[in-house]
């Protein structure tokens, strides 16, 4: 007599959960009235996401008990997962996160005596080739989603103790995209989160407290200040074409010329509101007094100020940093000049999170890690 092997019917696969982190208000709404929910759902909703910090329908007590279990059943409150958070003896915080297609991205928040800024990422890698960027050095992958934008600040607000949002100490006041990535590069997404994260009811940003930051993507910049309103910052680093086009490659196709008409009518520009011009401090290369006096024509016309940024090495790059004498020079010429001129301090070295080290530090340390692991197996 024969035997059949009988197989155990295979389970039903469960549909993916839909993420309501990232969706706007009117998105939302939509996504609620197919369930047959009035609109006014989709605001407690969206209170309790973005005001509360709940990830778990069941803690949304204004809602009845057979609404938040047919939430529950449709839809998730999402995080990324924080693959490694590392804290930095100046109080600087970095999170590696994963996101729910294995890619990986960074944020770090910076706190000061009046404010702590959150630097988000914009995109998996970055599609940009500043050569003195180690960031730059990685492929892009893919834009972030508005959701993985906003998760980011979420993160941030979970580990800082930030919810209720509604606080007067709040620790997370500024939001600068200065992360992985070129903004400007994955606009429509980067629109939605900033919207989301300006509502009033939610995260309640103001937009003068928000920062984008471009390499100098001309066509939409424009578009940039009369969309989202937030504040400019343009990464310019040279003031010369033959310069910047070794330093920021993107000049070859929106030369200086250019980037700096886009800066004189960005909307909203004034003595208020000023465009921050960004200016890494390279060794010989950029930091003369010719340079500084080059930097001061070149914007006269422009409501400004610039951010002096000491350069941050990285192994096999071609550049140094300038010393303090040259770099302390460089900024009386532009403070005489009549323009604001912070060097700014780096901030979270020793995590490996100060401007231009994001993500590639902890490839490196996950290649260490599967080296070390691949030598113990071994060696057993």
């Amino acid at each position: 007599m024969s035997t059949v092997a009988v197989s155990a019917p295979e389970a039903p696969v469960q549909p993916a959960l839909k993420d309501l982190v990232g969706l706007d208000r009117d998105q939302l709404a939509e996504e609620l009235k197919a369930l047959g929910l009035p609109k006014f759902r989709a605001g407690q909703i969206w209170h309790w996401i973005y005001h509360k910090g709940v990830t778990d329908f069941a803690e949304m007590t204004t809602l009845a008990k057979p609404l938040r279990a047919e939430l529950a059943a449709h839809y998730k409150i999402g995080r990324p997962e924080i693959t490694r958070e590392q804290w930095s003896t100046d109080g600087t915080a970095k999170w590696l996160l994963k996101f729910d297609d294995g890619n990986e991205a960074e944020a770090v928040f910076i706190p000061d005596d009046d404010r702590g800024t959150l630097c988000i990422s914009s995109q998996v890698g970055c599609t940009l080739t500043c050569s003195f960027c180690h960031t730059g050095t990685q492929r892009l992958v893919r834009n972030l989603t508005a959701g993985e934008m906003v998760a980011q600040i979420l993160v941030a607000l979970d580990r800082l103790n930030g919810f209720p949002t509604a606080q007067e100490d709040r620790r997370l006041t500024n939001i600068v995209l200065m992360g992985m990535g070129e903004p400007l590069y994955n606009f429509d997404n980067v629109k939605r989160a900033m919207m989301i994260a300006m509502d009033g009811e939610g995260l309640g940003l103001s937009k003068r407290r928000i920062t984008l930051s471009t390499s100098g993507i001309v066509p939409e910049m424009e578009r940039c200040g009369e969309e989202i309103g937030v504040n400019l910052a343009v990464s310019l680093h040279a003031c010369n074409d033959e310069l910047r086009n070794k330093l920021v490659p993107i000049n070859k196709k929106y030369p200086i010329k250019e980037l700096i008409e886009a800066c004189k009518s960005y909307p909203g520009v004034n003595n208020a509101r000023r465009i921050t011009f960004e200016y890494v401090m390279l060794k010989g290369v950029n930091d003369s007094l010719e340079d500084a006096r080059a930097l001061v024509k070149l914007i006269e016309d422009i409501p400004a100020k610039i951010n002096l940024i000491p350069f941050n090495p990285w192994p096999g790059v071609e550049y140094e940093c300038s010393d303090d004498e040259t770099i302390e020079a460089f900024a009386q010429v532009v403070l005489k000049a009549g323009y604001a001129s912070p060097v700014r301090t780096p901030r979270g070295r020793d995590i490996l999170a100060a401007c231009g080290q994001l993500k590639s530090a902890s490839e490196r340390l996950r290649k260490k890690d599967r080296i070390a692991a691949i030598a113990a197996a071994s060696a057993g």
